[in-house]
């Protein structure tokens, strides 16, 4: 994926305050508890966050393709960086600066409304999670979590997901136990809908999407699976439950 044209309009004009950087595999762009003083957008390669708690255990929030954007927290009150940014092989990333980013936000009609869009669309996703969390099956929710970190769309046959993304990553993502995930990953390797060799990581096949299939027998790829809510699955009536309205009056 390249970055929209009008982030490339934008990342091509010569600026101050904007410098084009490079990193090779496992390099840290920015890590969390650091002063937050760039936006990046990632021209080439991909990007993971992660967040580390007090104890030292990490967890993976997301994994960003080329024409994606991060760190844009460091434009509101958020002095300090909530995330470690650490690329996935070769990258390559514009850096804006966050004086210049603020005022080309407020120049460039166009290109505010581009980047609030993108805003709108990670709060739907994030809507979309919790709601996925709140209604759906473990397996559900580790199927849709591999469809997302592998970037699945409507015309993917295949994908991979970023490597060193581990089974103790993804419960933690999922919000099961290590031994849920990885008896629901032998299940998608025997069904074909995954291969999964360990050291190697993930690669996701079209057929994982059956389940997230929703009840209507509808399946979401590409940004629904991402933003749109996921379906629970409806409540039946107990049985022997009455009718209880009242009775309809003769004429």
């Amino acid at each position: 994926m390249s970055p929209p044209s009008d982030w490339a309009t934008f990342l091509s004009e010569p600026c101050a305050g904007k410098t084009s950087v490079e990193y090779e595999a496992n390099h840290t762009i920015f890590s969390q508890g650091q002063a937050g003083d760039a936006v990046f957008f990632l021209l080439r390669g991909r990007v993971k966050l992660a967040v580390t708690s007090h104890d030292g255990k990490e967890a993976i929030l997301d994994t960003l393709n080329a024409g994606e954007f991060f760190g844009e927290e460091c434009l509101g009150v958020q002095p300090l960086r909530v995330k470690t940014a650490i690329s996935v092989g070769s990258c390559a990333l514009a850096r804006v600066e966050m004086a210049t980013m603020t005022r080309m936000l407020h120049e460039k009609p166009g290109l505010a409304e581009l980047f609030v869009k993108h805003l709108l669309s990670r709060l739907m996703r994030s809507q979309a999670d919790l709601i996925d969390q709140l209604f759906n099956s473990s397996e559900k929710r580790l199927a849709r979590t591999l469809l997302m970190l592998s970037h699945f769309g409507k015309d993917s046959t295949t994908e991979t997901v970023v490597a060193g993304i581990t089974q103790e990553h993804l419960a933690q993502m999922v919000g099961t136990t290590r031994s849920r995930v990885n008896y629901f990953l032998n299940k998608f390797r025997t069904r074909g809908l995954i291969d999964y060799n360990g050291g190697a990581g993930f690669t996701v096949h079209r057929a994982l999407l059956e389940v997230v299939k929703g009840d209507d027998g509808s399946v979401q790829t590409d940004g629904d699976l991402l933003t749109r809510p996921p379906r629970p699955r409806p409540r039946s009536r107990p049985a022997g439950r009455m009718d209880r309205r009242p009775p309809r009056a003769a004429a």
